[in-house]
């Protein structure tokens, strides 16, 4: 029986190919696998009976994650890089020591060598590889040793020719001394056809066939023709493994609901090495937010600068350029421009399954509110509040409530706060908000809520508990949803006679789960608020000293626009038909070049 998280991931899954990682219960992956059809292969652990160490690997299994890819070999070529990565445990138990995979190497010594290799040796050879089909591999190696051969033997000089150099396969290294041009020359065309320019290879084939058809060597023209057939499958182009051997980073985000998910993928040795996701309230624009992470990444996170950074073509490359000191491009189309679509694939795909897993919890509610009862030590919460601040440097000042009634969100209950605290005051402004509505409450002799849910630590809660206390005389339970420096929910705290405890929950719990989704929901609705209000005194700041734009005017442009950027954006003709003057609407729109002119001097203006 699968543990809940698992049975609600488990509802998400697509039927597309792509990667799998299993954890246990300490976080830790223990198994990689690979599958065409995620959906049907992962379910297949948690809905059928396991034995041996299958069942042993099951028995483990408290989370999974998923990778969707484009095709089948994609997914192959990324469960190789995750198990070399995390060498998890039953993949090597289960494996029974196959932990790597098959490439193809030349040593760089004075007479190069060609071998197949599980060890591969970068500063020793030149790597190609890893190949899907190992089959399919050896035969391509067998190919190339006769195709364009180099020394196969010992290269001992004992002024015999080997076996090898009478069948064709060998260069002579065995009693003469072979020109490093020659063999610079065999290596250039190995090097083309592994990076998947078939044709010089195809010429060859075609003609040995007809050759030994027309010499009635019909087994060799067979084996000519397998060989053909081989090459097709070991050496098809593949959007997870690039041509370009450079570093890069490629980041891509997808956007809804006041939430987007940044993508980022880490190429390395022309391999997909690492992949990131990460969420973030839409405060401003997904592009700013995004410009933003990027620098953050490198600037701030000490991360290494690639030779590349690839991104979506809305970004501003040459503001990154100039910040980061490295080449950034949005690719038009083939290698690059995949890699980049896969990204932005994921992240959409990570955004709407982080959405969906909210719907699916949200059907698990009245047993998670009475496990949370339970952990707290109080009666059943019929109706959960929660509260939230947001400003940006103490301007616009913004709180909002949310009401979780039997542990499903109630939406007409909302409450949104433009506070009167001045600054950044926290402490203040969780005063101001806890006192406005309790107060309101009693005057209207409604309900108290069972529980009230602080988005913070020991500060919030004090203040909360302050003023239910000794302003209001209300004994109304509050915790602290305390979260961790990725700002994802860590742990839930309680005041009992003055001293703070950690609620005992446990984070797979549905009274966790439910703890995340009230956190989550109440950042989304005042970071969605803040931002509305935020977007309405920047209208107003911009449109003050514009001559003829008065309260009225300004009302209008927002009601109708929403924000600056679509009023900046707006033809005349728009403006006019909101029954503003012509004149009034061409003074709104010289005032926006003005601004852009200075942006351009000063690019870092934020506007």
């Amino acid at each position: 029986m699968a543990v809940p998280l698992v049975e609600h991931k488990l509802k998400l899954l697509l039927d597309k190919p792509g990667c799998y990682e299993m954890k246990n219960s300490h976080d830790k992956i223990i198994y990689v696998g690979k599958s065409k059809d995620l959906k049907h292969r992962v379910r297949s652990y948690f809905k059928a009976r396991h034995y041996g160490k299958w069942g042993k690997l099951v028995s483990e299994i408290r989370d999974f994650n998923v990778f969707y890819c484009a095709n089948d070999k994609e997914a192959f070529l990324q469960e190789i890089t995750l198990i070399q990565k995390y060498r998890p445990y039953f993949n090597i138990q289960l494996k029974q020591g196959r932990e790597t995979y098959p490439y193809i190497a030349i040593t760089k010594q004075r007479d190069p060598h060609m071998k197949m290799t599980r060890d591969p040796k970068p500063k020793k050879e030149w790597v190609f590889g890893p190949y899907p089909n190992e089959t399919a591999a050896h035969k391509t190696l067998d190919f190339l040793q006769k195709l364009y051969p180099l020394r196969r033997c010992h290269g001992r000089t004992n002024g015999r020719p080997c076996l090898y150099y009478h069948m064709g396969e060998c260069l002579g290294a065995c009693f003469k001394t072979i020109p490093k041009s020659v063999y610079a020359r065999q290596i250039k065309r190995i090097k083309t056809f592994l990076s998947g320019d078939l044709t010089p290879a195809k010429h060859i084939l075609i003609k040995k066939m007809k050759d030994a058809a027309h010499d009635l060597r019909f087994e060799d023209a067979a084996k000519y023709r397998d060989l053909y057939r081989f090459i097709k499958i070991t050496v098809e182009p593949q959007k997870i493994i690039s041509n370009d051997y450079t570093t890069q980073d490629i980041f891509a985000y997808y956007a809804k609901n006041s939430w987007m998910c940044i993508s980022v993928f880490y190429i390395r040795q022309a391999r997909l090495m690492k992949r990131i996701k990460r969420f973030f309230p839409i405060i401003q624009s997904p592009k700013d937010t995004m410009l933003s992470y990027i620098v953050q990444f490198y600037r701030v996170s000490h991360n290494i600068t690639p030779q590349t950074i690839l991104v979506p073509k809305d970004i501003p490359k040459h503001i990154l350029r100039d910040a980061l000191h490295t080449e950034v491009k949005t690719p038009q189309r083939g290698q690059k421009r995949g890699l980049l679509l896969m990204a932005q694939k994921n992240a959409k795909i990570y955004l709407r399954d982080r959405f969906r897993l909210l719907e699916l919890n949200n059907r698990k509610t009245k047993g998670a509110a009475e496990e949370l009862a339970k952990a707290m030590h109080i009666p059943y919460p019929k109706r959960i509040e929660a509260f939230d601040i947001a400003d940006i440097q103490g301007f616009d000042n913004t709180a909002a409530d949310v009401v979780f009634v039997d542990g499903r969100p109630n939406k007409d209950l909302y409450r949104k706060y433009k506070l009167h605290t001045k600054h950044a005051d926290e402490n203040a402004g969780m005063h101001e908000v806890i006192r406005r509505r309790y107060t309101r409450l009693l005057k209207e002799h409604k309900s108290m809520p069972g529980l009230i849910l602080m988005d913070g630590g020991k500060i919030q809660v004090n203040a909360a508990l302050d003023v239910l206390h000794n302003e209001l005389n209300l004994n109304i339970p509050v915790a602290g949803m305390v979260k961790d420096n990725k700002h994802r929910t860590n742990h839930l705290i309680q005041r009992i006679h003055g001293v703070f405890y950690r609620v005992p929950l446990n984070y797979r719990s549905e009274g966790f789960y439910l703890i995340t989704r009230v956190q989550d929901e109440i950042h989304r609705f005042v970071i969605g608020y803040h931002r509305n209000v935020h977007s309405r005194h920047e209208i107003h700041s911009e449109l003050t000293e514009i001559h003829g734009v008065g309260p009225r005017t300004r009302n209008k442009l927002f009601r109708h626009f929403g924000t600056l950027s679509k009023i900046q954006k707006a033809p005349i003709k728009s403006i006019c038909d909101l029954g503003i003057p012509h004149k009034t609407a061409v003074n709104i729109k010289l005032s926006f070049v003005h601004t852009n002119t200075e942006k351009k001097r000063h690019p870092y203006i934020k506007g």
